[in-house]
């Protein structure tokens, strides 16, 4: 009788579990069994393993064999088992020795040759593999820069079967044929699936995307857009078809800093899950942007899918921007939905295969006409929707949705003047991005050695008791609560919105200006202090 255990790890959302995978085998009818709540695409690896082993030279054990997926109660799906499977078997059949993979943890896919296949997911793996105490990993060569992110783990890239089994031996390495140049690498075919990024992308470096000099006019929308990315504001655009909401929102997230080491191995593991990890470029250092159509279901913005649920447009956008265009068509349900993940910056979905907690902090931005012809706020343009039908189409919007959106800003029509140049090229992206940058820089150095880096995460009891205001600042917001124009959700918010109105003045705290600012991008009620860049000293 022959036994033999090596581990990998089964990916729950995000999150993976480390997987003991034990081989046994006993005299019998050659038989393969596989246990362990695996799924349709694991239960074929058993196909998939006699036949890898059989190309790679190795003799497959003929006895009664069973593989075991320990702990068998969690779910466990996709073929990133078979690389262990093999592993284990191969041990138990004394081709290689079993003490060699017992703290090893492989991960990856085997082709009916022997050829190690990449699968998705390998970060958030091997992130769970370390935490769990595991040095050692072996997985296909493609993925191998993916899997070296992660601090204090050892990585082997390997490109078959053969090669696995040369390295368990100390025997030297075969040689496998590389792809030609020039010639597609149908090994990679697994780990980018169409359509799963549909309207996803990542922010182009600074000078290579879209610039904010493009846009004509709009100076209060301007404004409205560096204090959305300097403090991680909810923003939302209103106006008339043709005034440039839609050019605003796209060029977000080139304002947006770059992303911190941590939050770049968020991001990259939420992609590398999905399906969208460009390859090549194994750490997502920008902020990526996602832009469902309107048409969009609830399932496909917060997640979803059989069996497992996969990650959904609010996880794809994480530590960047959700824009939503055309945002009152969207169905009820699916704005709706958004309320949850504004707030706690994450979403846990439940499902009958398991309950999945994914990351979903994410800058909101929401675009919307005044009415469904568009006209409604133009004087005489002809507008011909009744007020029963304007009301319900605003209303599409719902008022708690609403409440969590700091910046409310209305898109004017842009002028001849300024459509023909005549009053001069707005700022570039680069000079806007560089004061986000120094404003998030010092509202960081402000809240070292708290569990927050944005002034949009800051909870309101730590405002109004830690992070006070100038003495008299608060009259306007004062009043506005007593007339109901500001609710207590509200106050907290103009308050996170007045700390990063500071920051980007190079104040110490809000003064009266600063607030008036935040109230009147809130309410839409003019204070009599103008909103354009010029206003900073």
């Amino acid at each position: 009788m022959g036994f033999a255990r090596t581990c990998s790890v089964a990916l729950v959302g995000v999150e993976g579990v480390v997987v003991e995978v034990q081989a046994d085998l006993e005299p019998g009818v050659a038989a393969f069994t596989l246990v362990g709540l695996p799924d349709k695409s694991l239960s074929e690896s058993r196909d998939r393993v006699r036949a890898a082993v059989v190309n790679s030279g190795a003799e497959w054990p003929q006895k009664k064999l069973t593989v075991g997926l320990s702990p068998a109660s969690v779910p466990k799906s996709g073929s990133g088992f078979d690389l262990a499977v093999a592993a284990a078997v191969l041990a138990a059949a004394e081709h290689v020795d079993p003490r060699s993979i017992a703290d090893l943890v492989l991960i990856g896919e085997l082709g009916l040759d022997g050829r190690a296949r990449p699968v998705r997911g390998i970060l958030p793996a091997v992130l769970a593999a370390a935490d769990a105490g595991y040095h050692q990993v072996v997985v296909p060569e493609q993925t191998a820069g993916e899997a070296s992110l992660v601090p204090g783990v050892s990585v082997l890239g390997i490109r078959s079967l053969r090669q696995l089994i040369a390295v368990l031996n100390g025997e030297p390495v075969p040689d496998e044929e590389p792809t030609e140049q020039g010639r597609p690498d149908a090994m990679l075919a697994g780990l980018l699936i169409p359509g799963a990024g549909t309207g996803t992308g990542l922010a182009p470096d600074p000078g290579e995307g879209p610039d904010l000099a493009d846009v004509a006019g709009q100076h209060t929308a301007r404004r409205a857009l560096e204090i959305a990315a300097a403090g991680g504001h909810h923003l939302l655009l209103t106006g008339p078809p043709g005034a440039g909401k839609t050019m605003l929102a796209e060029r977000l997230p080139g304002i947006l800093p770059p992303l911190t080491r941590q939050e770049s191995l968020e991001v990259t593991a939420v992609h590398s899950v999905a399906g969208i990890l460009p390859p090549g470029e194994p750490l997502v250092r920008r902020a990526p942007y996602c832009a469902p159509h309107h048409s969009a279901t609830m399932q496909s913005l917060v997640g979803g899918g059989n069996g497992i649920p996969r990650p959904g447009a609010v996880s794809l956008a994480h530590r960047g921007v959700l824009f939503m265009d055309e945002a009152p068509e969207f169905s009820t349900k699916a704005l709706d939905a958004l309320r949850q993940p504004l707030e706690s910056g994450h979403v846990v979905i439940a499902r009958a295969a398991g309950v999945v907690r994914l990351p979903a902090r994410f800058l909101l931005a929401l675009a919307a006409n005044p009415c469904p012809c568009g006209r409604h706020t133009l004087h005489g343009a002809g507008c011909e929707c009744p007020p029963s039908v304007v009301r319900r189409y605003q209303a599409r919007l719902s008022g708690p949705l609403l409440d969590r959106v700091d910046l409310r800003v209305e898109a004017e029509p842009v002028t001849r003047a300024d459509l023909l140049g005549h009053g001069g090229r707005g700022e570039p992206t680069t000079a806007v991005a560089d004061r986000v940058r120094e404003a998030r820089a010092r509202a960081t150095a402000r809240l070292t050695g708290t569990p927050w880096t944005l002034n949009s995460e800051i909870p309101g009891h730590e405002l109004r008791t830690r992070h006070l205001a100038a003495p008299g600042a608060l009259a306007h917001a004062e009043r506005d609560i007593e007339r109901g124009l500001l609710t207590a959700r509200g106050l907290d918010r103009v308050l996170r919105v007045a700390w990063t109105i500071a920051d980007l003045a190079g104040h110490d705290r809000p003064d009266h200006d600063d607030i008036a600012h935040a109230l009147q991008l809130r309410t839409g009620i003019t204070r009599g202090v103008p909103l354009t860049t010029g206003d900073r000293p």
